[in-house]
């Protein structure tokens, strides 16, 4: 995937002048802060600004800002990164400071591993696997099981012992600039812990080797995968900021088709399930990808969590979930969004409301090419809530809640049960957005 350049004193320069800009412009809550001698703040210990979305509530999101010598770490290989994690339980503050892009699909001595190798002494093999579930021989009505599908699941839990890093509460990961940094085909796990901060990195290629056939799953079956590039499962007080989110640079356009569908190996990009609560998403790009963000996994998820603050990220090249909403309160505000088909990732909808979500979505801006309709750009089941203003289609203030109900048959309630308050960073305009995002997200920019 292509870089931005990082010679330093150029970006040094710019830093300051985007910074000033920012600030002046009273929006600097996701960008570089500057103290009172413009030099920049020590990026591993910058906590998330007062009132900057739901991650700032209660207790605020400061990561491992605590942490000692002893649980600072500077890492490059998966093993380094493995070790500088620790163990999942332990509350201890730490720093981690990812340096260059880490291959998540190694060994402990840096040999790159592929499929095969996870496959290995398993007795997977896909053609067998094809051979066992084909709908023409072992119908449509149920899971897969017996030997091949234990061999499949054997081999995606040996993928996952490798490419599954498990991050400990009070723990910040930030990319160190002018590196290039960040997770190549890992997928970091955020689950049951607090106070989590994931900045500044490059996600790419996050893959899963042994896809699942799920006959029913729809009309005509589906195959899922597994790992998401960052998931967040039953965690709380989570800033993930400044991260690239891509497939790049296996795009689901080579894919191939088994049973007549889609053979998916991607999943989501950022997903926040099973009851995470209060999480801060800020000045991400999200680009070449499918299913992006799934918000609730489920439409029984309890009610009370899930709050989720998205804004000022650039999505581009997505085709759905950006985001898919359940149960829970969530802010989408100065976001942009470009729905113009890129390698192939055509646009089925942006935002969805489902479950009774109560979704507000203001100040946001969409490019729209002449072939996708503004009723596209939202979804819902019925029971979802869209409310919000400011909403600008190519320039033009649209109402997309509109646009959507007079196409739709199942329409999606216009007003919410509660009133966002931790706006610090809103932009009242949203006619900007294009053009200040595209120097002010993602990984590289912080320096």
């Amino acid at each position: 995937m292509a870089s931005a350049s990082h010679r330093r004193s150029l970006r040094t320069r710019r830093t300051l002048v985007v910074s000033a800009a920012v600030v002046a412009a009273g929006v600097g809550a996701g960008a570089v802060v500057m103290n009172a001698n413009a030099q920049a703040v020590d990026l591993y210990h910058q906590t998330l600004a007062a009132k900057d979305g739901w991650a700032s509530s209660g207790t605020g999101t400061t990561g491992g800002t605590k942490a000692d010598s002893a649980h600072t770490f500077t890492v490059s290989t998966r093993a380094q990164l493995v070790k500088a994690l620790g163990s999942a339980s332990d509350t201890t503050p730490r720093i981690i400071k990812v340096k260059g892009t880490i291959d998540a699909n190694t060994d402990d001595a840096g040999k790159k591993l592929t499929c095969a190798n996870y496959a290995s002494g398993t007795g997977y093999s896909l053609s067998s696997y094809l051979k066992a579930y084909d709908p023409a021989t072992y119908g449509r009505s149920k899971l897969p099981s017996g030997t091949q599908e234990t061999a499949r699941a054997a081999a995606q839990k040996k993928q996952a012992a490798t490419i599954v890093f498990k991050v400990p509460a009070n723990t910040t990961i930030v990319g160190v600039p002018g590196t290039k940094a960040g997770i190549s085909g890992g997928m970091l796990q955020i689950q049951n812990v607090d106070n989590v901060i994931v900045r500044n990195l490059a996600f790419a290629g996050t893959e899963d080797c042994f896809p699942q056939w799920d006959p029913t799953d729809g009309d005509d079956g589906n195959w899922n995968s597994n790992y998401d590039s960052v998931t967040l499962r039953g965690a709380t007080h989570v800033w993930a900021d400044h991260n690239t989110f891509t497939d790049a640079l296996h795009l689901d356009s080579a894919n191939p088709k088994y049973y007549g569908r889609e053979y998916q190996i991607h999943d989501g990009s950022l997903d926040i399930t099973k009851s995470s609560d209060l999480v801060t998403v800020s000045r991400n790009r999200f680009t070449n990808h499918d299913k992006t963000m799934l918000i609730g996994s489920s439409d029984s998820e309890p009610s009370g969590k899930l709050r989720v603050s998205i804004h000022h990220n650039v999505w581009k090249g997505i085709v759905q979930r950006a985001p898919l909403s359940r149960v829970g309160q969530i802010h989408i505000y100065n976001n942009y969004y470009d729905v113009t088909t890129l390698n192939g990732y055509a646009v089925q909808y942006s935002i969805n409301s489902r479950a009774k979500a109560q979704v507000v979505a203001a100040n946001n801006y969409w490019t729209v090419p002449s072939s996708v309709k503004v009723s596209k750009l939202l979804s819902g089941d019925g029971t979802g809530a869209i409310a919000g203003s400011g909403n600008l289609v190519n320039g033009t203030t649209t109402d997309l809640v509109a646009a959507y109900n007079a196409a739709s048959s199942k329409d999606l309630k216009t007003s919410v049960n509660w009133t966002p308050t931790l706006t610090a960073g809103l932009e009242t305009s949203a006619k900007n957005l294009p053009a200040s995002l595209a120097t002010t997200t993602g990984a590289g920019v912080l320096s």
